[in-house]
């Protein structure tokens, strides 16, 4: 009889506890954008955003689960630690968006006028508490997989790795609220900051993008002092960001201290320059507490 280790499927793959999160994914995402599909009904920017988000997560979840379960994952020119570890961290970030906006836009205790009635009503309340399902259940992988004190992991299993998701991630919310008429283009000062954000965010994903593909240790010099001297200026280009930002915005010699009475709602510059100012901050908080635990970790990147 062939030993064990010689099968070609892994049962492991959806029995142990990360393959029941994984599991649990498949399920809750299935159901999630089954409902709203189906009778909750989608529309608009937000609607569409929930909608893909669920599907991206869905579909990586079927490829996660198949090449496990399949072992096809060893044939992949990448490595696998590292893609599954990022790719739970972004699921989680765009669930845990999801399933705050489809409820703040289109979720009501009231039922809607005919056609709709009270029957899209139930079925907007079911996504909802499926969409808080699915992101527990992608947090729950996160929290998994995640590496502990002297083990030896995967570095986007790390805090370190998994903060260059999600400093990304606000990179991404800061983008968008610059192209949202934050009229960024009156000052110097205002796009040096855009251009921090960008050098910024573009190197954050070369080091995921470098992690996933297992090319850390082809660079002629250490990885992960790379990516801490890059830490360490991203901080400075996040403090310069930080400063500079509020000053050309809210100062009264440069911009409105206070949001502008007739200034229409969804469609007000200053809306979008506080959104940038506010995630600028998160992004700073987020580059300082990365560059602290840069400092005890040691890159893997057979893993």
């Amino acid at each position: 009889m062939e030993p064990p280790e010689g099968a070609y499927l892994h049962l492991g793959a959806v029995t142990s506890p990360v393959g029941t999160a994984r599991v649990l994914q498949l399920a809750f995402g299935c159901t999630t954008f089954s409902l709203v599909a189906h009778r909750g009904g989608f529309g608009g920017v937000q609607g569409t955003f929930c909608m893909a988000a669920w599907g991206f997560c869905f579909a990586f979840s079927v490829l996660v689960v198949a090449c496990e379960f399949t072992k096809l994952h060893s044939c992949l020119r990448l490595s696998w630690g590292n893609f599954t570890a990022a790719f739970a961290m972004l699921a989680t970030l765009l669930c845990a968006t999801a399933a705050v906006i489809y409820p703040l836009y289109f979720t009501r205790l009231e039922c809607p006028p005919e056609p709709a009635g009270c029957m899209a009503r139930n079925f907007r309340l079911a996504a909802s508490v499926f969409a808080g399902l699915l992101f527990l259940a992608y947090a729950a992988e996160v929290a998994l997989t995640r590496a502990r004190p002297g083990q030896v992991a995967s570095y986007m299993a790390t805090v370190s790795g998994l903060l260059k998701i999600v400093q990304a991630f606000v990179a991404c919310i800061i983008f968008g609220a610059l192209v949202h008429d934050s009229r960024y283009e009156r000052y110097v000062a205002t796009q040096w900051c855009v251009a921090v954000y960008s050098l910024c965010f573009m190197a954050t994903v070369a080091v995921v993008a470098l992690s996933v593909m297992g090319h850390t240790g082809g660079l002629g010099c250490p990885f992960d002092r790379l990516v801490v001297v890059y830490t360490f200026l991203a901080v400075l280009l996040y403090l310069s960001a930080a400063v500079i930002w509020p000053v050309f915005c809210f100062d009264p010699k440069y911009g409105e201290p206070g949001r502008p009475p007739d200034c229409l709602r969804g469609s007000c510059p200053w809306d979008s320059q506080l959104v940038v100012a506010i995630f600028t901050y998160v992004n700073l908080l987020l580059y300082i507490v990365d560059l602290a635990y840069s400092q005890r970790i040691r890159f893997v990147p057979a893993l």
